[in-house]
């Protein structure tokens, strides 16, 4: 009897060490610097909303909002893992590697998004967590499993649901959506194509094999880098719209000019480049990253003034009155965080 209870005691040390071992791989799986922008961005949406959520449900809200981004990139390498084992990009993930399984990842994605919308559900809004829900199914069902690999069109249609955590933040604090959280996801939206083409420029071998029609693979570079130009143009201009509209300042409005100009000079210089030089290329993937979080947070600084919002209690249960200076250390964090590696994208 001692025999048996050692051998079953071994076996629960050697299965808790197993799952602790593992434990970074199923994080990968979360895709944490895409998390981290997506998070970012979620955030600035719950700060500049003119309603308060508590500091505790506040908190909960942020955390909710990324386990449904780490949901949804579970999912996505669930179904993706066909393609990742013959993509060089890709091929380091946790399931071509045989590091977690297909099953594995199914589950976990699964599980984290129910538990995230669930529990936005209850630290904010019914409002919020359906959006949440619907962001997460429009990730895996309609860019993942639909578009992905049927249009090179993917990336802009599909690009929706990157463009939706700052709504999510806003409707978490105020329950419902608006104008303002509206202009921020044209911003993202109109970021995504240039942002993941300048990346699928120097990565289209490796689209091609996979079989996946990125704009590079199906219309070639020349095509790509000038959709790429129209639409850094457009985003320069929708950049300014919280200026123009008038919830974001001065700071905000010089700010965006500023890097706008930087985007649509590096735009133009791929544009104009040839196919030997991928370094254009690499530089506009680089810059993106860093735009976007610097315009989001201008945003940010712009509205810790005071804002361009009277202040309201959220309309929510319990909530009293709380004051959303409850995250104070997530802006001055968020740079360090977003720094996304080409394996996770």
């Amino acid at each position: 009897m001692n025999s048996i209870a050692i051998s079953v005691s071994r076996l629960r040390l050697t299965s808790r060490s197993g799952w602790i071992e593992r434990l970074p791989h199923f994080i990968s799986l979360a895709k944490p610097r895409v998390m981290a922008l997506a998070l970012f961005t979620a955030f600035v949406g719950l700060m500049i909303a003119p309603a308060r959520l508590a500091p505790l449900p506040g908190l909960f809200a942020i955390l909710a909002i990324a386990a449904g981004a780490g949901a949804a990139g579970a999912l996505n390498m669930w179904y993706d893992a066909d393609i990742d084992a013959v993509m060089a990009r890709t091929v380091m993930r946790p399931i071509p590697r045989g590091k977690i399984s297909k099953l594995e990842a199914l589950v976990f994605g699964l599980v984290l998004g129910v538990i995230a919308i669930t529990a936005l559900a209850l630290a904010a809004n019914l409002a919020a967590a359906a959006l949440l829900a619907s962001t997460i199914l429009f990730y895996v069902l309609v860019y993942t499993v639909w578009l992905k690999r049927a249009t090179p069109q993917n990336i802009v249609i599909g690009g929706a649901a990157g463009a939706l955590p700052p709504v999510i933040g806003w409707s978490a604090a105020t329950g419902q959506a608006g104008l303002e959280p509206l202009v921020l996801f044209l911003i993202i939206f109109l970021w995504t194509p240039p942002h993941f083409w300048a990346l699928a420029l120097n990565r289209s071998d490796d689209y091609a094999r996979a079989g996946v029609p990125m704009l590079p693979v199906v219309a070639g570079r020349t095509a790509t880098t000038r959709q790429i130009l129209i639409y850094s143009g457009l985003l320069v201009l929708a950049s300014e719209l919280p200026w123009a509209l008038g919830f974001a300042g001065a700071i905000y409005g010089a700010i965006a000019a500023i890097c706008g100009a930087l985007f649509l000079l590096l735009a133009l210089q791929l544009n104009m480049g040839t196919g030997a030089d991928r370094r254009a290329a690499h530089r506009l993937f680089l810059f993106s990253i860093s735009y976007l979080f610097v315009l989001f947070a201008a945003l940010l600084i712009d509205h810790s003034g005071g804002g361009a919002f009277p202040r309201i209690p959220a309309p929510h249960a319990g909530i009293g009155r709380a004051h959303a200076e409850a995250l104070p250390d997530a802006a001055h964090s968020g740079s360090g965080l977003i720094t996304l590696s080409t394996r996770e994208v």
